[in-house]
């Protein structure tokens, strides 16, 4: 039977009676962790629901923590949602050699290097302690993994990788990075370790946290956004179907 106009103004008010009922239940409910204090949301934020959900490690190879991280974050990387993204953004902070191996990273990605190259990165420093101090010791490095140092080198000095480089360090400063390593989802949200977020452990709960809540709400958008449309369609089609005698007695 052909829903009333009447009957799809109620249906589309009831869906959003639903959906407010459900977040109002969320707030009156006890959340695990709270903005402010386990994360952070970051001012001017570039997030979209239009793009998937995204999760950036800000790092250096010459942070130990990063080191140190390293085993939680690839452990996340396992088991986290097919829909998730990750990525990693070298962060600088003005330092010549902390620019150094950000480079040797941007060059390593865009020439196709993938994890095997970053492992063995942090591995060559922290565990065999050998610090390089030149790009041609990195480009040396990085032949190893099927590329020729001297188009490793040439890369490095490119416009693209200088582009990218100038790019990361601006998302650095918006994000508002004071230390590695840092989370930050969906350019949203800041999750670094505190008082309050004592282990890496406890920052990739709070990662975990934030992507259901992120996953609901677009999931909540998306069924008022159809009911909306499914209400515009109905109402256009009953337009339509009114007989001309109907409109003038109206």
């Amino acid at each position: 039977m052909k829903k009333t106009v009447f009957q799809l103004i109620i249906s589309l008010v009831s869906v959003f009676v639903l959906l407010g009922g459900t977040v109002q239940a969320q707030s009156d409910s006890i959340v695990p962790y709270q903005e402010g204090l386990h994360y952070f949301e970051i001012e001017g934020a570039l997030a979209s629901s239009d793009q998937p959900i995204e999760l950036v490690e800000l790092f250096s190879y010459l942070c130990t923590h990063c080191n140190t991280f390293e085993p939680y974050i690839n452990s996340w990387k396992k088991r986290k949602s097919d829909n998730v993204g990750f990525r990693r953004i070298p962060v600088v902070f003005g330092r010549a050699a902390w620019e150094m191996y950000a480079r040797g990273y941007v060059t390593a990605k865009m020439m196709g290097l993938g994890d095997e190259a970053h492992v063995a990165m942090m591995d060559r420093i922290w565990k065999e302690k050998a610090v390089m101090r030149s790009m041609e010791e990195l480009a040396e490095f990085y032949s190893r993994f099927g590329v020729t140092a001297e188009a490793f080198l040439a890369t490095s000095k490119s416009f693209a990788v200088d582009a990218t480089m100038r790019k990361d360090q601006r998302l650095a400063q918006t994000y508002g990075i004071r230390g590695t390593p840092a989370l930050v989802l969906n350019n949203k949200y800041r999750i670094t370790g505190n008082a309050a977020v004592p282990s890496f452990d406890v920052m990739l709960d709070v990662v975990d946290y934030l992507i259901d809540r992120e996953t609901a709400e677009r999931l909540e958008a998306a069924a008022l956004e159809s009911e909306t449309e499914e209400l515009e369609t109905e109402l256009s089609a009953e337009t339509r179907l009114e007989t001309p005698g109907e409109q003038e007695g109206s």
